[in-house]
């Protein structure tokens, strides 16, 4: 996670630390490229706070560490897994132009419980975002998340999981949501372990290349597998 540990927003279900986050570190981008380089990473996921303090949202951030990475690690493959950006169209675009495998926004829940579950977003500006990234030539993979348990149904769930094909995204993630503590939105179940392969099975009936989901399911579960099996056959225009 990048850019700090202080998000400028809070969402109901999440246990980052909300408040004034402090200047972005100049020399984050040579760390973690460092870092992963270390660690000998075949697809490096980075994440970050929501930055709604910077104009870029973060963006120009993003972008610096992607480029670090492929600096030391050009054969390692990327993902990104950004904020909103409050659709700025230009920030969005920026991190693309960093030239990520995966771009990832997560839609997080149904339409319905957006204004609940993350009271500063807003369902329409992330399939927005996801619809500008699928747009972006040359083409890179756009993924998104949804957590189950935070009082949807299933057939809110599969209409989410329409809206986010009819935006772009051609992988999925889907786990159950726990939550991080008592002031955090309740569970409202525990969606049972096979019907998270119905889910996944839908995923493939709407038209997603692949979908991973789960009770332990995350944004970053097994990310690399994920993309390695996704661009193993070509897409329908060619590209790989």
């Amino acid at each position: 996670m990048i850019l700090g540990g202080v998000c400028t927003r809070a969402c109901r279900f999440c246990a980052v630390q909300d408040g004034t986050p402090q200047a972005p570190e100049q020399d984050e981008p040579e760390r973690v490229a460092a870092a992963a380089h270390a660690m000998k990473l075949r697809h490096v996921v980075l994440t970050s706070v929501t930055r709604d303090d910077l104009a870029d949202g973060g963006a120009g951030h993003f972008a610096a560490v992607v480029r670090a990475i492929r600096r030391v690690l050009p054969r390692a493959t990327t993902e990104v897994l950004v904020p909103d950006f409050q659709e700025n169209r230009a920030a969005v675009e920026t991190v693309l132009a960093s030239a990520p495998d995966v771009f990832n926004h997560n839609l997080e829940t149904v339409r319905r419980l957006q204004a609940m579950v993350r009271p500063q977003a807003d369902y329409q500006r992330s399939l927005q975002v996801l619809r500008i990234a699928a747009a972006w030539r040359p083409r890179v993979w756009i993924k998104s998340g949804l957590m189950v348990g935070l009082g949807e149904t299933d057939d809110e769930i599969r209409q989410a999981m329409e809206d986010l094909h009819a935006a772009g995204c051609e992988l999925l993630t889907i786990g159950q949501y726990l939550a991080p503590s008592t002031a955090h939105c309740p569970v409202q179940r525990f969606v049972e372990p096979a019907m998270f392969d119905v889910y996944a099975r839908w995923a493939r009936e709407i038209g997603f290349r692949e979908a991973s989901a789960g009770p332990l399911v995350r944004s970053s579960f097994q990310a690399g597998k994920l993309f390695r099996q996704a661009r193993r056959t070509p897409r329908d225009d060619g590209d790989v």
